[in-house]
């Protein structure tokens, strides 16, 4: 059955209704699949370069606090929301939120090399762009700021992560990609800029005042901890924590959100169609 997408009854008003967006969703994942190598590496640069500035915000947005633990993490939840808002406005390829190309996947749209030339890509190029970015803030002299507190909130951060046992690790990161995936789910319910940004704050606001793991935000906030110079950020530490980071992120964002709402929504319609 061709998957088509319907015109809401008063547009530009009414948002997508959750079926209307599963179409939505496929369809984007097809196109997504079979973009061409360049502007999937360029846009997967930018992407991890826009998670980046999300978590500089928040790594800014700490040091000083006095409003105690929870405001503190709200506001910086509230921040670092500007990472998903400039890939989804802006435009770019993020691999987490990349995961809902499954449902494209389960309805055969998309076939498993498709899907996984995509995720490799993209994670590779998403690297790029966080590692990279990570090396201009530290070059930048910005870690300063505050007398030195975003530097040492940086490594505080950094050595935290290492911190967590692989299955605590893999646990947050499924719940993240979870928030991360259903912020981008309801951002594709909106039809205006305005409508599209509230919809990505709350969740991704959620997510990371509730301290859950991020594959291409530690990828930024990783090497800066090693640049910086704090104890036990080393190669083989940040690929510990990558690995059940990556794993979880797929997991919450291919089987708990893609996947149960294909169930939901597209099954049928391969069943009727």
């Amino acid at each position: 059955m061709t998957s088509k997408t319907p015109e809401p009854p008063n547009p530009g008003r009414d948002p997508y209704a959750p079926a209307e967006i599963a179409h939505l969703v496929e369809n984007v994942g097809v196109s997504k699949a079979n973009l061409p190598l360049l502007p999937l590496v360029v846009l997967g640069i930018l992407a991890g370069a826009f998670i980046a500035f999300g978590a500089m915000f928040f790594t800014l947005s700490i040091p000083g606090s006095t409003l105690g633990f929870g405001p503190t993490r709200l506001i910086g939840g509230l921040v670092f929301s500007l990472g998903l808002i400039l890939v989804i406005i802006a435009g770019a390829e993020l691999f987490t939120g990349n995961n809902l190309i499954v449902m494209a996947w389960a309805d055969r749209k998309v076939t498993t090399g498709q899907l996984l030339r995509n995720w490799v890509i993209v994670y590779i190029a998403n690297f790029v762009g966080a590692g990279a970015t990570a090396g201009m803030v530290f070059w930048s002299g910005t870690l300063g700021l505050g007398d030195g507190a975003v530097a040492e909130t940086a490594i505080a951060i950094a050595t935290g992560k290492l911190s967590m046992t692989w299955f605590e690790a893999f646990v947050r990161a499924t719940l993240c990609n979870a928030l991360v995936c259903l912020a981008v789910w309801l951002s594709m319910s909106a039809h205006r800029v305005a409508g599209k940004i509230l919809a990505i704050i709350f969740p991704i606001t959620a997510f990371v005042a509730l301290g859950f793991e991020h594959s291409v935000a530690n990828m930024y906030l990783l090497p800066l901890g090693w640049l910086l110079g704090a104890e036990g950020v080393t190669f083989g530490a940040m690929a510990a924590n990558l690995v059940p980071v990556t794993i979880g992120n797929i997991v919450g964002g291919s089987v708990f959100v893609a996947l149960v709402y294909w169930l939901v929504y597209l099954r049928p319609d391969r069943q009727s169609g």
